[in-house]
């Protein structure tokens, strides 16, 4: 790699083109906040830069800077060059990037220079494009237009969205389903991160015209993770699309992601008899969090039925008897909670329908037009 690329400052182009990135950051940095194609390869680990960190405080720049370089030497810097132009070669349309775009971004680069790789930087590192993603994400709140697909538990909402044309799919974002029983495999990403996945999703429907957005009707959390407060506030006011199945298609919905999907991940993660246990207990755990709101009693009649249609999944590979616990939980718990707060949303409806009917309407419609008064 011989063609000397400048370093670049167009942010929204990085995003627009998920154009590859190398952090250099530490890992607990990375961890903290980071951007959905960056690749975490760092100058120092969590352990030196903390020793480097402490002797900046007792001994200045100067002292530091020489540490740093007495920590990161030889087999270490060999290997850790190893991981920097193997990630060059494979991005050759990358950049790299610290917390700052400073010394430790421009030593690596000088580096990556020594061994005959011209590698571009971030200018302002990654404090600059964080900060980019907050105003663009406050900006397109502002300025976009919210269309709300609401409905009781199990209509398959979020099957709906993918077939309309702007949207986006803030379960997906956050990687949880919203309820109780919504946990995913991999966990959910820091709040941060969450925020900078859901400002690059923004910044890419306004960059295709579509400025009138679907999302699924969600509370201030997801999970763990929490709407921008303007957001929500927007939402609050927008208009309703509902979603309305009968009982036993929301049984299926349910039974197909919560318990077929579940298990098929959990066993590609962790294999068929850790899949399956996993599986079992976080099923068991979901329920559990809601005990309080379900009384106690029927918490019980809820296990009990839950424990049987495990057991009878894992002897008999049966899965069926989980039915009767998603149909009495759907109908006695969640559609009376869903019920009470659509009577406060009510003057909202615009339209409702099937998945089928919906579909139909407004999987080619222009939002922007229908919805624009």
């Amino acid at each position: 790699m011989t063609d000397s690329r400048p370093n670049t400052s167009d942010y929204e182009q990085l995003f627009l083109n998920d154009t590859p990135l190398l952090d250099v950051r530490a890992p607990v940095e990375f961890e903290k906040g980071s951007f959905p194609q960056s690749q975490n390869q760092p100058l120092m680990n969590n352990e030196e830069r903390q020793k480097i960190g402490t002797c900046y405080k007792r001994s200045g720049h100067d002292a530091a800077m020489a540490l740093g370089h007495s920590l990161v030497n030889g087999k270490i810097k060999a290997d850790r060059m190893a991981a920097w132009i193997q990630f060059t070669k494979e991005n050759p349309d990358g950049y790299l990037y610290c917390f700052r775009g400073g010394e430790r971004s421009h030593l690596v680069q000088s580096w990556l220079k020594e061994a005959g790789i011209h590698y571009p930087l971030v200018t302002g590192g990654y404090k600059a494009v964080r900060s980019f993603l907050i105003e663009q994400l406050e900006e397109s709140i502002e300025e976009c237009n919210f269309v709300i697909l609401g409905g009781k538990t199990g209509t398959g909402k979020t099957r709906l969205l993918e077939h309309l044309p702007s949207y986006i799919d803030l379960e997906g974002l956050a990687n949880h389903r919203g309820s109780s029983f919504g946990r995913r495999i991999g966990g959910q990403p820091s709040q941060i991160d969450f925020e900078n996945r859901l400002a690059i999703e923004f910044i890419k429907s306004r960059n295709a015209g579509r400025t009138t957005i679907v999302l699924e009707d969600e509370s201030k959390l997801i999970g763990r993770c929490c709407l921008p407060l303007s957001l929500k506030e927007k939402m609050q006011k927008a208009p309703i699309i509902l979603l309305e199945e009968d009982l036993e298609t929301r049984v299926q919905i349910t039974f197909e992601e919560y318990i077929e999907q579940n298990l098929f991940d959990n066993i590609c993660a962790h294999g068929k008899d850790t899949g399956f246990a996993t599986f079992a207990d976080d099923l068991l755990a979901s329920l559990d969090r809601i005990r309080k709101r379900l009384g106690g009693a029927r918490h019980q009649e809820l296990r009990t039925i839950m424990e049987e249609a495990l057991l009878e999944q894992r002897d008999h590979n049966r899965s069926q008897k989980h039915r009767d616990w998603i149909r009495t939980l759907l109908r006695d718990y969640y559609d009376p909670m869903y019920e009470f707060q659509l009577e406060q949303k009510s003057g909202r409806i615009t339209d409702c329908g099937n998945c089928r009917q919906l579909q139909q309407k407004y999987s080619n419609a222009n939002l922007n037009k229908l919805f624009s008064e």
